[in-house]
């Protein structure tokens, strides 16, 4: 009888004689089963605890989702630092961007799952779109967000948009990064069952291997955002305004396009659909990305 190994994360903790909790920490391990009561041999099983830590005292829990969040905006505030640093900006004006943009990106996240993905559901009970908490967020909403945002921000204070535009796309890609990497330890937009080798069975969802569709989506979008900054870095004296912005458009709405194909519809209306919500949406910033490629020669620095 072989054995099935998953990797765990489990939360240790820490209570004082009268039970009351005095403290936690956490520990990655390995679990070994029986294979005959646990998933296919020869894929990796995926079963983490999507509880990062317990905050001591309060008992709340710090979900690694959240904390991707976090450190998306973390992360990608550093790198707009960078931009704004090199090209003259101040500190002041990335602390007005970043306010627009936390805020734009999850009402953005936020409103884009209600009404892209239950839209029965919120409609009929409109108050739940601020349950927050209880998890829905779409990344085609946050780009929609995000980019009203930019628009709010150049308005109140008089920054040139194609240029909001462009940084934010440079940046965009390491915060999706982060994103999908919450939705691994979530055990969620995972893929659709398939044998190829490095299929990983998520233990929360069935027995099946399935495509690592979340490992998929971050690889790429690390290597995009690697790919972004470069030409930021190299060529951004000589690319006409809108261009960064089309390019990233192009590039990650393509491949979210195709990576849906291998990937589990996130509401069962999609299953009567020949493309997904995904796809659908992805579409039309494929076409404007291709868009603002062609015309941002109109728009070359002077």
């Amino acid at each position: 009888m072989g054995l099935c190994v998953s990797l765990s994360l489990e939360i240790i903790k820490f209570k004082s004689l009268d039970g009351d909790s005095i403290g936690a920490f956490f520990i990655y391990g390995f679990m070994f089963e029986p294979q005959h009561e646990c998933m296919p041999s020869n894929f990796f099983v995926w079963n983490p605890n999507p509880i990062f830590f317990t905050i001591p005292m309060i008992n709340w829990p710090v979900r690694w989702y959240g904390l991707s969040w976090a450190l998306a905006f973390f992360v990608s505030n550093i790198f707009m630092g960078r931009i704004f640093k090199a090209e003259k900006r101040t500190e002041s004006q990335l602390d007005s961007l970043t306010f627009y943009i936390v805020i734009a990106t999850v009402v953005g996240a936020r409103l884009g799952h209600c009404f892209f993905y239950d839209p029965e559901k919120y409609f009929a009970h409109p108050l739940d779109i601020l349950k927050v908490y209880e998890g829905g967020l779409a990344s085609h909403g946050a780009a929609i967000g995000i980019m009203v945002g930019m628009w709010f921000y150049c308005r109140k204070f008089k920054e040139n948009l194609w240029w909001i535009f462009d940084r934010m796309m440079v940046v965009a890609p390491i915060g999706a990064f982060f994103i999908r990497f919450g939705n691994l330890m979530n055990s969620e937009i995972y893929g659709k069952v398939t044998d190829v080798p490095w299929a990983i069975v998520f233990t929360q969802v069935d027995a099946q291997p399935r495509h690592p569709a979340q490992l998929y989506e971050a690889v790429f979008y690390l290597f995009l955002s690697i790919f972004m900054n470069v030409l930021w870095s190299k060529k951004r004296k000589v690319l006409g305004g809108g261009y960064l912005c089309g390019l990233l458009f192009v590039l990650m709405f393509s491949f979210r396009f195709f990576v849906e194909f291998i990937k589990e519809n996130q509401s069962s209306f999609e299953n009567q659909m020949f493309l997904n919500m995904g796809q659908i949406l992805s579409i039309p910033f494929v076409i404007v990305g291709i868009m603002l490629m062609k015309t941002s020669v109109k728009r070359l620095p002077k």
